[in-house]
């Protein structure tokens, strides 16, 4: 048995940005979303660090997110871990070197956003049934 789950709560460092897929023209959304982790180091003083993590909404989910999700924004995002890889050369004539680049990314089945003073909203799924069936509901309350 095998699952790719992953869910983070981060805030959103840009405002989501609209793309086409270069092969079929699909619409989809990226959004960069900022984690943080914290300890205390040797001398116990706190440190911290910032993970940012590349997240792609595709199709009426993606389009909510580019129409209500702007930067600074808390969310939490569930979806799937993907990973692409292409080669890219460096340098010209006899010294040009091929280096294999590996990217991460999540792509998304839901995203809530967390603001405080806000109402909640329902999170809504990818291509789910309840995704349908609420989604004219909660496109009254929230458009996402």
């Amino acid at each position: 048995m095998y699952l790719n789950s992953v869910q983070i709560i981060g805030f959103i460092g840009k405002d989501p940005e609209r793309r086409q897929a270069r092969a079929n023209d699909a619409a989809f959304t990226v959004l960069s979303v900022a984690t943080q982790r914290s300890w205390k180091n040797a001398d116990d003083k706190w440190t911290s660090k910032t993970e940012w993590h590349r997240v792609v909404a595709w199709n009426s989910l993606g389009e909510r997110v580019a129409a209500s999700l702007h930067q600074g924004d808390h969310v939490l995002v569930e979806g799937t871990l993907v990973t692409s890889s292409y080669d890219r050369e460096y340098g010209k004539g006899k010294k040009a070197t091929t280096v294999k680049h590996t990217l991460w990314q999540i792509r998304a089945d839901s995203i809530r956003k967390l603001n405080r003073g806000e109402k909640e909203p329902e999170a809504i799924a990818s291509g789910s049934a309840a995704a349908n069936e609420s989604q004219t509901a909660a496109a009254q309350e929230v458009p996402f």
